[in-house]
C-alpha cells in the first residue's frame, strides 16, 4: 500500500470498510468483532496503531511480530472465528511509526465471533440476535434470488389475469411487433419467467414474482404479510402526517396508486427538452417508485414507504445491500435485485434499461430544486430528492445570479473554503439549531460520525458554534453576507 493511499483513508476516516484501532502490545477483542462484521458485509481494512479521529500512535515495533502471529492464530482457531478464516497482516511504516493493516474481503458465508454474529453498520460493529436479520445475512450472501421462489398451490384463479390484456396493450405501445401481443395467457406469464421450478423440492408453479406482479390482494397478504408501501405527505403536520395512503395491492396497480399520490402533491414544473415538454414531477416520482417497487426484498417485514416533505422526498424500502456507499452516475453497476419483476417492468414500459434511473434522478433531480439527489445502498436502501417550491430551473436561463447561488457554486461560506456538504450543514443547522448529529448525519446521508467529524471542522474554522450543555444547547451559525 502507497503512502499517499494510506493518507488518503486517514484523512477521510472510519467508514463502512475502514476501521482504526489503537494497539499497544496486543490486539483487543473488539479487532476481532471487526473482522465478523467486515467478513459478513463488504469486507474492508482495519488498522492497527490508528486513533479513531486518524491520528497515527502506531504499533510497538518490538511487539510487531507477536501482534501478527497471535492474530493469524485467533482467526484460524474455529472456537474464536467460525467458520475459520485466513488473513495476512501487512506491516506499514509512516512518519517512523509502525501500523499494521489487516485487509478482511467479504465472505460468501456467515461469520460467528465467539459464537455471536456481527455485521457492520455505517462505521459500527452490530451484534445480530434477530432471527429475521441472520435470515436476512443468509439470503444476502447466498445471492438468492426470493423472487424465484416457487408457490405450487398458487392456481390461476389466484391471480389477476385480468389485468393481462392491458399489460398486452403497454408492451405494444412500446413496441409494435411485441410476441406477448400474439400469446396465450398461460404463453405469456411462461415467457415472462412466471412459472418456475423447485428442482430441489420438485414442484412447479407460480413463483413469487407472479404472486407480487399479479396475485390478488388476499393471496399478496398471505405470502408476504408485512408487503406495503406507506405514502406520506408531511408539510404541514411533520410529527404525523397530511395526507396518507396505503398501498397493498399488485405491484402494476401500486405504480398507478403511488403516481397518483406523487402528481396531487408534487408541483409540476415547466421545463422543455428540445421542442418537447418534460413533467420533471412525473420523472423523478417514477424513477424514484419503481426502484421501490421492483427492487426490494419482498421477504423483509421492513415497511416500504413514500414520504414527501417541505425540503425533500424520500423512498426506503428493504433491500440486499451490496456495497453501503452512497450511489453516484460514477460508481453505479447495475445489478438487480428481482431480475424477474426488473425485466417485466421494461417490457411494458414502466421502466428503462438499468442504470438509466441513477442518470434520470441525478439530471431531473438537479432540474427539478437545483440539488443533487441521494442513492445509499443499505440493508434499507433510501433514495432522497430535495424539495424547493421556490426554484425554477427555467425562471433562471440569462438571469445573472445571486451572491448567495454564486456561495453555493464556489463552495465559499463568508469567505472560507467549504465542502458543499459542509455548506449543506449549515444551511440545516440554520433552520435546525437544536439538530443533534443524528439529524445531520440523516441529513446528509453519511454516519453520525462522519456528522460529528465535519461539525468539528466546521467549529475549527469558526463558522459553527455551539451553545447551552450537550443535551439543551443548540448551534449557532455565522451569518453569511447574504442572510
Amino acid at each position: 500500500m502507497d503512502i499517499r493511499k494510506l493518507e488518503t483513508t486517514l484523512a477521510v476516516g472510519e467508514t463502512v470498510a475502514i476501521e482504526f484501532k489503537r494497539c499497544g502490545g496486543k490486539i483487543e477483542t473488539d479487532t476481532y468483532e471487526t473482522v465478523c462484521s467486515f467478513l459478513n458485509r463488504f469486507g474492508g481494512d482495519i488498522y492497527l496503531g490508528v486513533e479513531d479521529d486518524g491520528a497515527v500512535a502506531g504499533v510497538p515495533e518490538n511487539a510487531v511480530t507477536d501482534i501478527i502471529k497471535n492474530f493469524i492464530s485467533m482467526v484460524s482457531n474455529p472456537d474464536i472465528i467460525t467458520p475459520t478464516v485466513y488473513l495476512a497482516p501487512e506491516v506499514l511504516d509512516y512518519k517512523g511509526s509502525k501500523i499494521v493493516r489487516i485487509h478482511v474481503p467479504p465472505s460468501s458465508e456467515v461469520h460467528s465471533f465467539k459464537k455471536v454474529i456481527y455485521d457492520r453498520v455505517d462505521d459500527t460493529d452490530v451484534k445480530v440476535t434477530a432471527t429475521g436479520q441472520i435470515a436476512q445475512m443468509y439470503i444476502r450472501k447466498q445471492r438468492v434470488f426470493t423472487e424465484k421462489k416457487v408457490y405450487p398451490y398458487v392456481r390461476d384463479e389466484h391471480l389477476r389475469f385480468d389485468l393481462l390484456p392491458r399489460i398486452r396493450q403497454l408492451a405494444v405501445n412500446r413496441y409494435k411487433g411485441h410476441p406477448w401481443k400474439a400469446m396465450s395467457d398461460a404463453v405469456l406469464m411462461q415467457s415472462a419467467g412466471l412459472i418456475g421450478e423447485d428442482l430441489e423440492a420438485g414442484t412447479k408453479g407460480y413463483n413469487l414474482a407472479a404472486v407480487m406482479l399479479l396475485g390478488r390482494d388476499e393471496v399478496i397478504k398471505s405470502v408476504s404479510p408485512a408487503y406495503r408501501t406507506d405514502a406520506l405527505l408531511r408539510k404541514v403536520n411533520a410529527d404525523r402526517y397530511d395526507d396518507r395512503l396505503i398501498v397493498e395491492t399488485n405491484l402494476i396497480d401500486s405504480y398507478d396508486l403511488l403516481m397518483g399520490f406523487a402528481a396531487k402533491h408534487m408541483l409540476d414544473k415547466f421545463y422543455l427538452e428540445g421542442d418537447g415538454r418534460v413533467s420533471l414531477s412525473s420523472a423523478i416520482a417514477r424513477e424514484m417508485l419503481v426502484n421501490c417497487l421492483m427492487h426490494r426484498e419482498f421477504t423483509s417485514s421492513f415497511i416500504a414507504q413514500f414520504v414527501i416533505e417541505k425540503d425533500r422526498m424520500y423512498t426506503t424500502n428493504a433491500n440486499r445491500a451490496e456495497t453501503g456507499e452512497m450511489i453516484t452516475p460514477e460508481n453505479f453497476r447495475p445489478n438487480p435485485k428481482n431480475p424477474l419483476i426488473a425485466s417485466f417492468f421494461r417490457k411494458i414500459w414502466l421502466a428503462d434499461e438499468l442504470g438509466s434511473g441513477v442518470r434520470n434522478l441525478y439530471r431531473y433531480g438537479k432540474l427539478y430544486s437545483g440539488k443533487e439527489p441521494q442513492l445509499i445502498d443499505g440493508d434499507v436502501f433510501k433514495i432522497i430528492v430535495p424539495l424547493d417550491d421556490a426554484y425554477s430551473f427555467d425562471a433562471r436561463i440569462g438571469q445573472p445570479q445571486t451572491a448567495k447561488s454564486n456561495r453555493k457554486n464556489c463552495g465559499s461560506y463568508c469567505g472560507i473554503d467549504c465542502t458543499a456538504t459542509e455548506i449543506s450543514i449549515l444551511d440545516f443547522l440554520k433552520k435546525n439549531p437544536a439538530a443533534t448529529h443524528e439529524n445531520i448525519a440523516d441529513e446528509i446521508g453519511k454516519s453520525i460520525r462522519t456528522a460529528q467529524s465535519i461539525a468539528r471542522s466546521l467549529r475549527e474554522k469558526g463558522l459553527l458554534t455551539r451553545e447551552g450543555s450537550r443535551s439543551n444547547g443548540h448551534w449557532v451559525v455565522k451569518p453569511s453576507l447574504d442572510d
